[in-house]
């Protein structure tokens, strides 16, 4: 007997190939693909797709969820939107491995304005523990990739100076050990301490150990070197590439504003890439608006030492004088705040900067040091960091993968975190025909697991895992806009992890099938 057969739909199988009528065939977590008569087919439950879309679930390559999943297992605002795996572990900023628990919360509370925090103290330190926090105790499947910034901490600590000889064989055996226990590639955040105080020779050695298992780097570029050239961040991730070997993907790839090049230069830079003969990737999430810890609008000095050196150079005089300075003051007017837990801050929830400082009767600079210091460094901000008019290229370009760089923290978090995936459906594809349906489906499914190396799912064929969607491709949209993103999808009926029904008639049924997938082992 079946354990859930899914008769009547349309199948976009992941592929990009054009959809067909067939059943897709559950049991013991496997798929078969049915075609022809089904009347005879055993099962204690069926799902009618009639009218209905029955594709692979999607794989999100950028997810911030690490830390507030283990909170909210249920983890609704992303598999309500479809969404049946996610790698975390971005930015460089991974929650594994370190020394001591003591090094874990310290790094845990620096990126807490864009991690957030687990329930309780964390309990683990190697890859291979957190890993073991994530299975059958999740909704969706959890893969890991290694920051850059948990590797430096190990080896050099939280200073901005450049490793020696033997940190760098240090951080080396580092990778090497995380890469065994599984860990799917190498990140980097080059605007965040203490990741971003790497040199590139540094992330080099890095990316040659990862590259020899298979792995892939994956980076938020350094924003710094914009003034040696407009595209020389992302420059500088292809040269890690060139000399390590190593596979490379731009994360959150887009134009940052208008006006800023021209998103040819951009897209040209990844071509490029691809005619010299590199293996260059990206992803782009499908909104206009950045999100991030309000710490990334202060200059990266004052985090050189970690979270409390940050919190003494926004008391001290001297440094916020320096801090008033070099502040990006166009920057501080189209952003705005939120994840405030202080009873009284709570007014300032949603609103920008320039609000708050209105509000306050202070400079906005003064404002944000005060701030982090009463929120002990967790606020959360939301900005305008794409050109929304160009966004359409990079979220239809064919090396291009759908990605959420959803942050569920505040009241006030960015709409991508609730609407990344159901917004592609309905304005990009339904909409605007930027794309067509089965492309669409293949950058958020088969694309993002062959850029991870996932052996089994992303496609709906024989003997593949059984994580399924099923939506209405008339009606799916997506109501989460910003000022108001808490809105869970329209027309995702239903949704299958690991053979578990999960969304059930657009509701979570209470399952967490969801399974830690290491790279090198069985799923």
């Amino acid at each position: 007997m079946l354990d859930l057969p899914i008769h009547n739909g349309m199948v976009v199988d992941g592929t990009g190939s054009p959809g067909f009528h067939a059943s897709v065939l559950v049991k013991d977590n496997r798929i078969a693909i049915h075609r022809g008569d089904h009347s005879g087919l055993e099962a204690a439950r069926a799902i009618d797709a009639q009218g209905k879309v029955v594709c692979p679930g999607f794989v999100d390559l950028h997810s911030h969820a690490g830390l507030t999943m283990l909170g909210e297992p249920r983890h609704d605002p992303k598999v309500r939107q479809g969404v049946t795996t996610e790698l975390v572990g971005i930015d460089g900023i991974s929650h594994a491995p370190y020394k001591s628990q003591e090094e874990l919360q310290r790094a845990i509370w620096l990126d807490s304005g864009f991690n957030g925090y687990p329930p309780g103290s964390p309990d683990w330190l190697s890859v291979l523990d957190l890993y073991g926090k994530y299975d059958n105790a999740v909704s969706i499947n959890v893969a890991v990739i290694l920051g850059n910034a948990p590797v430096r901490i190990w080896s050099v600590g939280w200073s901005d100076r450049p490793a020696t000889a033997s940190e760098i064989e240090d951080m080396r055996s580092v990778t090497r050990e995380a890469m065994e226990e599984g860990a799917w590639g190498l990140s980097s955040g080059l605007d965040y301490p203490p990741g971003s105080f790497a040199s590139t020779d540094e992330l080099v050695a890095l990316a040659e150990v990862s590259t020899r298992y298979g792995a892939f780097y994956q980076t938020h570029t350094r924003a710094i070197l914009t003034q040696y050239g407009l595209l020389a961040p992302w420059e500088e991730a292809l040269d890690i590439g060139r000399r390590s070997g190593i596979p490379v993907h731009l994360t959150h790839y887009r134009q940052p504003r208008q006006g800023v090049g021209s998103h040819h230069d951009f897209i040209g830079l990844v071509e490029g890439g691809r005619d010299e003969g590199m293996d260059v990737t990206f992803d782009c999430y499908s909104y206009p608006y950045s999100g991030t810890t309000l710490l990334m609008l202060v200059p990266n000095w004052t985090m050189d030492g970690g979270p409390e050196r940050a919190i003494a150079a926004f008391k001290d005089s001297n440094d916020r004088e320096r801090i008033r300075r070099e502040v990006d003051r166009e920057t501080l007017a189209e952003t705005w705040l939120t994840n405030f837990k202080q009873p009284h801050n709570m007014e300032y929830d949603g609103k920008s900067i320039t609000e708050i400082a209105h509000i306050r009767s202070q400079d906005p600079v003064d404002a944000i040091m005060d701030l982090l210091v009463d929120e002990n460094l967790s606020i959360h901000i939301v900005g305008t960091g794409t050109n929304q008019h160009t966004l359409p290229a990079f979220v239809s370009h064919p090396y291009g993968i759908i990605a959420s760089d959803a942050i569920l923290l505040g009241e006030y978090q960015n709409p991508r975190s609730y609407g990344c995936f159901p917004i592609v459906l309905a304005e990009f594809v339904r909409a605007e025909k930027h794309l067509r349906l089965p492309e669409a489906i293949r950058k958020m499914t088969s694309f993002p697991a062959q850029r991870l190396g996932l052996p089994d799912r992303g496609v709906l064929r024989d003997g593949f895992k059984a994580d399924i969607v099923v939506f209405d491709p008339d009606i799916v949209r997506t109501d989460a806009v910003l000022g108001d993103p808490k809105h869970y999808p329209v027309g995702i009926d239903h949704v299958i992890v690991n053979g578990e029904v999960v969304i059930d008639d657009g509701e979570h049924t209470g399952a967490l099938p969801g399974r830690a997938l290491r790279r090198g082992k069985p799923s």
